[in-house]
């Protein structure tokens, strides 16, 4: 099994923390680290990725503004997208899935399960 790079942008510290954890320690995965969709979209434009994990819910750009910046660039439009949120009602998801996202998952969320989780949504 090759190793995944993964991005997660998300403005919360501690929820970087243990995503990256979770990743690493559990799937022996590559993470990199994003506060704010700027610095995301910045790290996505420079590093080859396997997917990304972008909250929803962010100051300044939120996670869908994040989204559709990645769709405008060739370099990253094909690098798929997860969002993380606590938004999982029905018209949430639905709006989500129009976008053509790779999926979602909801917060909160299970360390022990998450690699299991984003390597279903990635294939």
């Amino acid at each position: 099994m090759t190793t995944k790079r993964i991005l997660v942008i998300d403005d919360e510290e501690l929820l970087q923390e243990v995503i990256q954890a979770s990743l690493e320690d559990v799937g022996g995965w590559e993470v990199l680290l994003a506060s704010s969709g700027m610095e995301g979209i910045s790290i996505a434009l420079s590093e080859p990725l396997d997917g990304i994990l972008l909250d929803v819910s962010m100051p300044v750009m939120d996670g869908i503004e994040t989204f559709k910046k990645l769709q405008e660039d060739s370099n990253t439009q094909r690098i798929p997208v997860i969002f993380l949120t606590a938004k999982v009602q029905p018209a949430d998801k639905a709006r989500f899935s129009e976008l053509g996202i790779a999926g979602v998952i909801a917060k909160p969320f299970d360390p022990m399960t998450l690699t299991d989780q984003v390597a279903t949504l990635l294939n």
